[in-house]
């Protein structure tokens, strides 16, 4: 069955991940959802998911997209995930990819080759996107390179258009489509903050660093929004404020963000 592998590496009793449907029905028409999550792990990556036969075809993408028709970007192919996947946001909190998922762009694909089952099998794939944040014509091309998982590593190329150049939009656009204004930090701290205060998942390198800032960030959220319901000062304003500007998540201002479509 496609999501055996999915369900197999989580244990939904403490994952709040989607189980996914028994049998999810397989999209009609031209367009597909698409999502990209931005996921702080062991690593910090983005995950491209493409709804194809009921199901979300994944790819993580260490760098992230990039808008430069020059680059190729590594994507690892991993295994498929419901389609209810789609619209997770919220804070693994141990076992298989422990750590911050990040709804960062949403919307619908489109493919550009004529049999979309025959350029997977090719290892070619053509394809436009129509999101918040990614648009324009696309291509995953498959590489002799294997993953962790055994399955194949492709490559994440945008072709040249209108919606390609050299801007990073992983900078220029690092927060939430699903809750507006939000980063890593907000989305820990809407959760369990002292979660990892022991044991992140990175300790060492430069995300277990990130991890230290965002934990510390998040704990200040939870400790002014504390406070201000017993209407006492904000405590530590500037160590929080200091916290949110060295985080690299957050060092461009805040893009204002719509609802993501259902």
């Amino acid at each position: 069955m496609p999501l055996d592998e999915y369900r197999r590496k989580r244990d939904f009793a403490s994952s709040p991940e989607p189980a996914g449907a028994p049998e999810a029905p397989a999209g009609a028409g031209e367009e597909h959802f698409f999502c990209v999550q931005k996921h702080l792990a062991s690593h910090l990556h983005y995950d491209l998911r493409l709804e194809h036969h009921g199901v979300l075809l994944s790819w993580a993408v260490p760098k992230g997209p990039s808008l430069d028709s020059r680059d190729k970007r590594l994507a690892m192919q991993v295994e498929d995930h419901p389609v209810e996947y789609g619209s997770f946001e919220g804070v693994i909190p141990k076992g298989y990819g422990a750590g911050v998922v990040m709804l960062w762009d949403t919307g619908t694909w489109t493919s550009e080759s004529p049999d979309i089952d025959a350029a997977l099998r090719k290892g070619d794939l053509k394809f436009r996107l129509d999101g918040y944040k990614l648009k324009g014509s696309w291509a995953l091309v498959r590489t002799r390179g294997y993953g962790d998982s055994g399955k194949p590593s492709w490559l994440l190329i945008k072709h040249r258009d209108e919606w390609s150049g050299p801007l990073d939009i992983t900078e220029f656009a690092p927060l939430s489509v699903k809750t507006p204004g939000a980063d890593l930090a907000d989305i820990l701290a809407s959760d369990t903050p002292t979660l990892w205060l022991r044991n992140p998942p990175a300790k060492t390198g430069d995300t277990g660093k990130l991890f230290q800032r965002i934990i510390a960030a998040a704990l200040e959220q939870r400790a002014g929004a504390e406070a201000l319901k017993e209407g006492a000062p904000r405590p530590a304003a500037k160590r929080a404020h200091a916290a949110r500007t060295t985080d690299p998540t957050r060092r461009t201002a805040k893009t204002k963000a719509k609802a993501p479509r259902a």
